[in-house]
């Protein structure tokens, strides 16, 4: 099973990483942009220097999406996969932007992917309440620096694009408290039989 745990950044997603390691030790863990040596210097360019064209950005986190299938996914299929993020966030995050179509992000995802896509999503979602309380007790990277109207619009898009790529996924209201949403989490792994 290729779980995706989804959610913006402060969504709890690196928590329940955490839990979930514990929970599941066997499971291979991974992450994107940088569940790879390639990945992590795309990941490096993208979050801390940023990139100025939304073409140039779109088609680094497309190269990443293609490595991290190629090299994680694939060779592990048969293993359970969790995933921070995947093809959806990269989805949401370019259809918030708007510069390209959802057929073109659509066709160049499949391309990317080779048409492997995580098998279920869980999102994590805030209220903008939350979501200002937690931005406003961290630094910001290059992606959280740009707002919470922001951040929020990417939220918005994360259950459409799980949606058009037709990923079966729940959705968690991350204010729960740590260990219901694990709960959750792992009641999804159980049912899906990759315990």
């Amino acid at each position: 099973m290729y779980l995706a745990l989804e959610g913006i950044d402060t969504a709890g997603k690196s928590t329940q990483m955490a839990a979930l390691h514990s929970l599941f030790p066997k499971a291979l863990f991974t992450k994107e942009p940088g569940g790879t040596p390639t990945g992590e210097q795309i990941r490096t360019l993208l979050l801390e220097t940023g990139v100025q064209s939304s073409r140039a950005e779109l088609l680094l986190f497309l190269a990443d999406r293609s490595e991290h299938i190629e090299e994680v996914v694939i060779p592990n299929r048969t293993s359970l996969i969790i995933s921070d993020r995947s093809v959806i966030s990269g989805m949401a995050y370019a259809m918030v932007k708007q510069a390209f179509s959802t057929a073109e992000l659509l066709e160049l995802n499949r391309f990317a992917t080779g048409g492997i896509f995580p098998d279920y999503a869980v999102i994590l979602k805030l209220t903008e309440a939350e979501l200002i309380r937690r931005l406003g007790v961290k630094s910001h990277d290059a992606i959280e620096a740009r707002g919470t109207d922001y951040l929020l619009a990417i939220q918005d898009e994360l259950e459409h694009a799980a949606t058009l790529l037709g990923i079966p996924t729940l959705v968690i209201d991350a204010a729960f408290d740590i260990d219901t949403i694990t709960e959750q989490i792992q009641e999804i792994i159980i049912t899906k039989g990759a315990s």
